[in-house]
Formats: C-alpha cells, sequence, structure tokens
C-alpha cells in the first residue's frame, strides 16, 4: 500500500466525477447568476443547464440581461421585482426545471442576486466573473476561502484586487453571513469543471470551514472507489484485487468538508491475530489543500484502533514524503519484520523492496494530532 496525503486529481477513471456530482445536485435548486457583460458566448452555460436539467436539478439563471436569458438560453424569465417571485418561480418549475430571473438595469446587480437568492433559500450561488476565482501570491488558485480568510483578506485591501473584485468579495461577505451556506465564483468557460469535477476552477467560498471524519456509507463507495483508482494510477497506492478494494470501501472512512464535500479517504485493516490494523489507501484531493485532511484521517484511524484493541497500527508507501507525512503523525521508521507477515502474503516483490514501512504503538503514542499535509 502506498499513500499521498495530497495526490493531484486527474480525470480518466472509470467512474465519472461529473455523475458523482449530479447525483449530490439531484432534487435540489442552484441559482447561477451571470452579469449581463459575461453572458456573451453563453454555450458553457447552457451545456451545464441541460445536464442538471437532466440530472433531476432545478436552476434559477439570474442576468440582466433578458434576451439571452429567453433567447440563447431559451428560458422562462421573471422579472425580480416580482412582490411573490417565490411562489411565481415554484409555479414556473412545474413546467421547466430551469427558470430566468431578470434584474432591472437600474438596480445593482450583486445585491439584487443576493436578496434573490436569500428570498428562494437556495443554499448554493454560482458567481460567473471573468476573472474567475481568486489567486494567491504565488499565482495559485485558491480553490476553497471560508468566511475569516475572507474577512482577512478584504482587513488587507483585498490583496491587490481592483475595486470591482473588491466588492464581490464584500458582496459574498454579505451572502454568507446573510446565510447563504456556499458561493462559487468561476469563469464561464469554467463553469462545467467548477460543478462537475473534484478540482473545480475556481474558488468555493463557505461560512465555516471544518472537517468531519466518519465511516463511509453505501452512497459513498462509488467516489471512494474512484479516488482509489486514482492513487493505483499515480503509483501512491498499491494495486488491489476486487475482494480487497471490496474490504478497504466496507472498513473505510472519509473527511468530509462543510458536512458533504468527500475530501479524502483512508481504511483501517484489522488483523486480529497479530492485534494490529493496516491504516490502507489513504488518499486525498487537492482542492482541500491545506486542510490537514490527511491528519484528520490519521487521528480517526488511531481512536478507532485503540477502541478495537490494537496494539499498533502500521502504514506501509514507496515515498519519502508520504513516510515523512506519517512521522509528523505520531509513526516511526521500521523493518518490515515489525508489522504482521500477513501483509506481505502475495505482496508484489518489486514494490516490497521499495516500500518504506511505518508505525504507531499505541500503547506508548498519544494519538497523532492534525498536522497540514504536505504540499
Amino acid at each position: 500500500m502506498g499513500a499521498t496525503p495530497e495526490a493531484e486529481v486527474r480525470a480518466g477513471s472509470a467512474f465519472s466525477e461529473k455523475s458523482f456530482y449530479l447525483s449530490e445536485f439531484r432534487g435540489r435548486t442552484l441559482a447561477i447568476a451571470v452579469p449581463a457583460a459575461d453572458l456573451g458566448a453563453p454555450g458553457p452555460l447552457e451545456s451545464v443547464l441541460k445536464e442538471l436539467e437532466e440530472g433531476g436539478s432545478r436552476v434559477v439563471v439570474i442576468s440582466t440581461q433578458r434576451s439571452a436569458l429567453e433567447g440563447v438560453l431559451g428560458l422562462r424569465v421573471l422579472s425580480a421585482a416580482l412582490p411573490r417571485l417565490e411562489a411565481e418561480i415554484w409555479r414556473a418549475f412545474a413546467e421547466a426545471p430551469r427558470i430566468g430571473v431578470a434584474v432591472a438595469g437600474s438596480q445593482a446587480f450583486a445585491p439584487a442576486c443576493r436578496e434573490i437568492v436569500l428570498r428562494l433559500g437556495v443554499g448554493k450561488l454560482v458567481w460567473i466573473d471573468r476573472e474567475g476565482g481568486l489567486l494567491s501570491p504565488d499565482g495559485s488558485r485558491e480553490s476553497f476561502v471560508d468566511r475569516a480568510e475572507l474577512e482577512a483578506l478584504l482587513a488587507s485591501g483585498g490583496a491587490g484586487a481592483n475595486a470591482r473584485r473588491v466588492a464581490l468579495l464584500r458582496e459574498i461577505e454579505e451572502a454568507l453571513d446573510a446565510g447563504i451556506a456556499a458561493v462559487n465564483v468561476c469563469t464561464l468557460e469554467g463553469l462545467p469543471d467548477e460543478l462537475f469535477t473534484y478540482g473545480g476552477s475556481g474558488t468555493l467560498f463557505t461560512r465555516e470551514r471544518y472537517v468531519v471524519v466518519r465511516r463511509l456509507c453505501l452512497d459513498d463507495y462509488d467516489a471512494a472507489d474512484d479516488l482509489i483508482a486514482r492513487g493505483v494510477a499515480e503509483g501512491f497506492l498499491a494495486p488491489r484485487p476486487p475482494h480487497e478494494i471490496e474490504r478497504v470501501l466496507t472498513s473505510g472512512f472519509g473527511a468530509f468538508v462543510e458536512g458533504r464535500h468527500l475530501a479524502g479517504i483512508s481504511a483501517l485493516l484489522v488483523i486480529p491475530p497479530a492485534r494490529a490494523a493496516e491504516l490502507a489507501s489513504l488518499y486525498t484531493l487537492t482542492r482541500f489543500l491545506g486542510e490537514g485532511i490527511g491528519a484528520h484521517l490519521i487521528r480517526f484511524a488511531l481512536e478507532r484502533a485503540r477502541s478495537l484493541g490494537c496494539e499498533y497500527v502500521f502504514a506501509c508507501t514507496v515515498s519519502d514524503r508520504v513516510a515523512g507525512f506519517f512521522e509528523r503523525n505520531g509513526f516511526r521508521r521500521v523493518g518490515p519484520d515489525q508489522i504482521p507477515a500477513e501483509k506481505w502474503r502475495d505482496y508484489d516483490a518489486e514494490r516490497r523492496a521499495a516500500v518504506r514501512c511505518l508505525r504507531c504503538d499505541l500503547a506508548t503514542d498519544g494519538p497523532a494530532q492534525p498536522h497540514q499535509a504536505p504540499a
């Protein structure tokens, strides 16, 4: 078994990320705000609306450009000024799962969008912006920003953002404070990736940043199986036959950000005769870099192992970088003879020659405190 605390996620596995997110959105209503200036080539939006509709989702598209909503996207358009807009949209959804809402040009667009989304009680607002998501000082994309980080960013003057972007960030801050659970900011071209891929294309803003680790349930298995396949393809995880994959899934647990975004997985495979357990298939998503996902998973595994009466937990990896991560979270390097012999039964000889073994003795070592996983 190999592991990577923060492995880059790439496309190409049998499981479709799009199908996973479409199932997440099924039965929910999403709001997409598109300023008129960013609606010149609505092709990506049109394709996303079609996929959401086919997936059983409802969408409210908000813009100042009524003609584009009606003509290009073929939406029925309601005026944002309607006194009972919520009821009007509800009735309109009986005829079509995607509705346009036109904001009068005399109104400030961002505050109007915030008010509409709050009136509708929609939990997710996707804001289309020509600059896309936020960038960090080194030029990399900020994929995930919580309310506290947004406040600090604004207090610093917006980290070089222009006045228009600072105004947008302040509107997002007010939207989160008012009760909107999540705001995604991305370009129109990046909308499919932002909604339907693990990595996204923009920035996800949320009120709180928290991680919950729990056992995987049946509905999590597809996504977890996909992550395992990716780790194997990248050489971080050892290939396993189907029956062992099933064992990993049924013994597995996941780290969920905001209660629903699967950010990482692992499994605790108990070996009763040795009173030991293997921490297997640890794999986390780059989008949540800096969340300490790997450390949260390790802590959960050690506490679980203690409750099961295990004397130690071990892990194996072919990466020195990952081995160092385990060491920072309570493990020490050991020889292959200090972990159960059962681990090496039918194990690939070439991989065994390169593997690093790590062990955490539960009787003497305290539970790992979360450390940030290496970049």
